[in-house]
């Protein structure tokens, strides 16, 4: 069995409306959990049924052949035991913090209420198509919520690390992205594949997932909630930017260098597009740049990053398009390579000023600077730019530490 114990980002401020959402639920389930059996007349007969609610609350559960409207809010504060509820509210601490985060609290109750309509509205409809014959079943449950969230959670943060715990005949953990993981074992093999527990509201989860990955998007796209930069969104711009590049490139040409191959039979000739820039005609600077390209484009970071380095010992002016630079420089700054690094994040900024998210670099360049380099002077007046151009409360704040520790 494997089960997700983290994952590898935190939130930069508490998320109070999800603490909120967590403890509404298990205050409602300490008041309405109520285990019994009720009588009830079958084929004549009176029979015992189990119940798991209190009488009176009943009636907040989504009952889908005469629903009331407050019933597709209610039904989702509402659990059928302890290891229903333990279950929702664990995921729903681990996905929906980040979410809750990114979103603020307006935009994260909203998707939050909006996943649990949807969600229901859902099960009806795909049961009434696919069971009928359970169609009247009463719903009741987070987990289309939650199941929202957790697709928000994918669009929002699909590259960062989940850490799960494994055993069977040894335990151990291992790290996998969150976009496998929520796509292949959350949805697919949860919900999809492994669909032979009857009591279970599979169509719900389903409905709450698309939701969830639906109003992540919309959010995104219309600027409601702003990039990080490695969003799925982003992911998916990156993904056509490269399919773009291989297109351009299958066909002979060589973007780097200005040169067009073109394939005749099976001899290839040369012609040159324009005049390339007079450090370009070098084969062997157009050659590294190429490589380059194709390493990054490969995510083979480390090797790019290397062959970076091989370019600027021929010629430390080259510059590299915006994305690779800044891939370059990141890649750099994670092997420790903090002079190299910060050589590279001062060439994106001079020549990238214009970059959304300079703030972001500045700041990089300036703790590369303080803690590393020991160019305190350097730091600040780097630092000092940042702070005017960051928007990231926490970052503003790191920046702020920062300085305050170099004027000290």
């Amino acid at each position: 069995m494997i089960l997700p114990i983290r994952t590898n980002i935190w939130p930069q401020r508490t998320p109070y409306a999800n603490y909120a959402l967590i403890a509404i639920n298990i205050i409602i389930f300490m008041v309405t959990y109520g285990p019994h059996t009720s009588l009830v007349l079958e084929e004549g007969s009176l029979v015992r049924v189990p119940e798991v609610l209190r009488s009176w609350a009943d009636g907040f559960m989504l009952q889908p052949t005469h629903w009331a409207w407050y019933q597709f809010i209610t039904y989702a504060f509402l659990h059928g035991g302890w290891l229903h509820i333990i279950g929702n509210l664990y995921f729903l601490y681990l996905f929906g913090n980040n979410v809750c985060d990114k979103l603020g609290t307006v935009k994260y109750l909203l998707l939050y209420f909006a996943g649990a309509v949807f969600a229901a509205v859902g099960q009806m409809g795909l049961t009434s198509l696919y069971s009928p014959d359970s169609v009247g079943a009463p719903l009741l449950g987070a987990s289309g919520a939650i199941a929202t969230v957790t697709g928000a959670y994918l669009v929002l943060f699909p590259q960062t690390s989940i850490t799960i715990i494994y055993w069977f005949f040894i335990i151990g953990t291992f790290d996998i992205p969150a976009l496998y993981f929520i796509i292949f074992k959350l949805i697919i093999l949860d919900n999809i594949i492994e669909t032979y527990t009857s009591n279970v509201a599979y169509e719900a989860h389903l409905a709450g997932y698309a939701f969830g990955i639906i109003a992540a998007l919309v959010f995104l796209v219309t600027g409601l909630v702003r990039s990080s930069g490695f969003d799925l969104l982003d992911m998916l711009k990156q993904w056509n930017r490269r399919r773009k590049f291989r297109d351009v490139v299958a066909t002979g040409y060589d973007p780097f260098s200005g040169y067009s191959v073109k394939k005749d039979d099976l001899q290839v000739k040369s012609k040159p597009v324009g005049e390339p820039p007079g450090e370009l005609r070098n084969p062997v600077i157009s050659g590294l740049r190429s490589e380059i390209s194709s390493r990054i484009i490969e995510r083979k970071l480390p090797a790019a990053a290397q062959l970076y380095l091989d370019l600027m010992k021929i010629d430390d002016a080259q510059v590299l398009p915006q994305p690779q630079m800044l891939d370059i420089a990141n890649q750099l700054a994670s092997e420790g390579k903090n002079q190299q690094a910060a050589d590279s994040y001062e060439k994106f900024i001079k020549h990238y000023s214009s970059y959304n998210y300079i703030g972001q670099v500045q700041l990089m360049l300036g703790l590369l600077y303080s803690r590393y380099l020991n160019r305190a002077e350097a730091a600040i007046n780097i630092l000092q730019q940042a702070e005017k151009t960051l928007t990231d409360a926490a970052q503003i704040q790191m920046c702020k530490d920062e300085l305050a520790k170099l004027q000290t």
